[in-house]
């Protein structure tokens, strides 16, 4: 009888703690649940809020100063060729962060060939990105010092340097990384811990150390020109060009500084290639993709406020395309009082 006793003891000793056990994988479970569900809601509110408010002004922004400076009749000169191109590369990123967007859930990290397919394009505008704005602050230090000419052939070549560097610096680590995994269906470009750190000391420590020094000697000429009395007629101009790079700059950093510092720390704690940063922290790695987005769209902004030279061309855009418009209604009237007679 005791047997029996201590037998029906453990059996239902072992009954309660499989139910308690299967109870607490239950609330885990709705736990995990809750979290994604909350995670999903909280990237579906930031998703909105970019598709309302910046991405119209990035898409239509950037359009606006392609068509405005290309329509242009003036002959265009070397900093309009940097913002020409550097709408172009903002261009398409704007279009990129679609798939961004729309990609709540991550879903394209578990697709290898849509994953590198999107990093590839993301590098590739990135880098095009700061070597441009990197190029245009260099560009306007030596504006302001005349150390050396600023031809338009000049301004052509280093255009065309530019997207070549930042295309090799985006094909190069690729290909080689797609001979380190030969046959693995499941690899994607994402997940590389060499890339990762290509893209953070190019992509963002190096240019943001020649943007410190361009500035503090940038800062040094104006400090300089303010006691002498020569050139005083061109100085608001100059300084004008030189707030709307400078504020540029500044959104470039604030924009790509979150992306930059979790991919860091990512680096820095030692994880292996995989899916440890992307898929692990879906809500903190969409926030930090659209905040990086969202520097192309800003940049338009930044040019209608501070850049008197679009300001101008704008002006004459509209002007012409109103006075299109009217000989357009005045010949419709003609044509109207034509057929009446």
């Amino acid at each position: 009888e005791n047997s029996t006793i201590t037998d029906t003891t453990t059996t239902t000793f072992k009954g309660t703690r499989d139910s308690n056990a299967s109870l607490w994988d239950q609330i885990t479970a709705n736990d995990i649940m809750s979290r994604d569900h909350q995670a999903y809601v909280i990237s579906l509110v930031l998703s909105v809020l970019y598709t309302i408010f910046l991405f119209p002004v990035g898409f239509i922004g950037n359009i606006l100063i392609l068509v405005v400076n290309l329509d242009y009749k003036g002959r265009l000169k070397a900093p309009d060729l940097y913002f020409v191109n550097l709408a172009v590369a903002d261009l398409m990123l704007v279009a990129d962060s679609l798939i961004e967007v729309f990609n709540l859930k991550q879903g394209y990290y578990d697709k290898a060939g849509l994953c590198t397919f999107m990093n590839l394009f993301q590098q590739a505008n990135m880098y095009s990105s700061v070597f441009f704005l990197t190029w245009m602050s260099f560009d306007r230090f030596v504006a302001l010092t005349g150390h050396m000419g600023r031809g338009r052939r000049d301004a052509c070549i280093s255009c065309c340097l530019i997207w070549v560097s930042s295309s090799l610096l985006t094909l190069l680590p690729f290909m080689v990384t797609q001979a380190q995994h030969p046959g693995e269906l499941t690899f994607c470009f994402a997940n590389v811990t060499q890339i990762q750190w290509l893209e953070v000391m190019l992509g963002f420590l190096l240019p943001f150390c020649v943007l410190g020094v361009c500035y503090w000697r940038i800062a040094q000429v104006l400090r300089r020109s303010q006691r002498e009395q020569e050139g005083r007629e061109r100085r608001p101009r100059r300084q004008k060009a030189l707030k709307m790079i400078s504020a540029a700059v500044v959104v470039f950093f604030l924009c790509w500084l979150p992306e930059n510092a979790f991919i860091s720390v990512h680096l820095l704690r030692g994880d292996r290639d995989g899916d440890t940063l992307w898929q692990d922290y879906p809500l903190t790695g969409h926030t930090v993709r659209l905040a990086a987005f969202s520097n192309s769209c800003l940049n338009p902004l930044i040019y209608s406020f501070l850049g008197e030279t679009f300001q101008e061309k704008l002006k004459v855009f509209l002007h012409q395309r109103s006075k299109w418009t009217k000989l357009q209604r005045i010949h419709v009237l003609q044509l109207q009082i034509t057929v009446i007679n």
